[in-house]
C-alpha cells in the first residue's frame, strides 16, 4: 500500500486547484499546469487540501496512487516555489552565454553548440554557473541533464559541465618512473 499517497496535498494560498472529469487542473495567476490521471485515482477537494484514492484493490493501483499524488504534489510545488537546477563549467575556454532564446556553449569543440529553451524554462549564466529554473520539475531536470551530456565531467582533470553538488571521482593520471 502507497504511504506516499495517504497524505493530503495542502494547497497554499493563491493556488487553485479543480477537477474536470480526469484531469487536474492547477492554476496561479495566468499560469496553469494540468495532470492527466486516466481515471486510475479518485480526487476530492475538501478544507485546502486535495485527497487522492485508490480505484480498486490492485497492486498497480497502490502505485499509480502514490505517483500521480507525487505528479500533482510537484504541480503543485512549482507554482508555488518553482524548481532549479544549477550547473557548473570546468575547463580553460569553456564558457556560456544566453543570447534570446538560445543558450550558446563552447566547451571544446570546433564549433558552438546552440541549446533552444523550451517555454517555460529560464536560463541564467553567471561566470562558470548555469541556472535552470520552470515550474515542471520534469522539463528542467530534462534541460539540465541535455545541458551536462553535451560535455560529460572527465575524470582525470574534472573538465566539462557537471551539476553543482555532483561530486566527480578522480583519477590519478600515469606515474613516471
Amino acid at each position: 500500500m502507497s504511504r506516499i499517497g495517504k497524505k493530503p496535498i495542502a494547497i497554499p494560498a493563491g493556488i487553485e486547484v479543480s477537477v474536470n472529469g480526469t484531469i487536474i487542473d492547477v492554476k496561479k495567476g495566468n499560469k496553469t499546469t494540468s495532470v492527466e490521471t486516466h481515471g486510475r485515482v479518485s480526487v476530492e477537494i475538501a478544507d485546502n487540501n486535495v485527497v487522492l484514492g485508490k480505484v480498486g484493490e490492485e497492486k498497480e493501483s497502490a502505485a499509480f496512487w502514490g505517483t500521480y499524488r507525487a505528479l500533482l504534489s510537484n504541480a503543485i510545488d512549482g507554482l508555488n516555489t518553482g524548481f532549479q537546477k544549477s550547473l557548473e563549467i570546468n575547463g580553460v575556454g569553456y564558457r556560456a552565454a544566453v543570447k534570446g532564446k538560445v543558450l550558446e556553449l563552447q566547451l571544446g569543440y570546433s564549433h558552438p553548440i546552440n541549446f533552444e529553451i523550451a517555454e517555460g524554462l529560464e536560463i541564467t549564466v553567471e561566470k562558470n554557473l548555469i541556472h535552470v529554473k520552470g515550474a515542471d520539475k520534469q522539463q528542467v531536470g530534462q534541460a539540465a541533464a541535455i545541458i551536462r551530456g553535451y560535455r560529460k565531467p572527465e575524470p582525470y582533470k574534472g573538465k566539462g559541465v557537471k551539476y553543482t553538488d555532483e561530486h566527480i571521482v578522480r583519477k590519478a593520471g600515469k606515474t613516471a618512473k
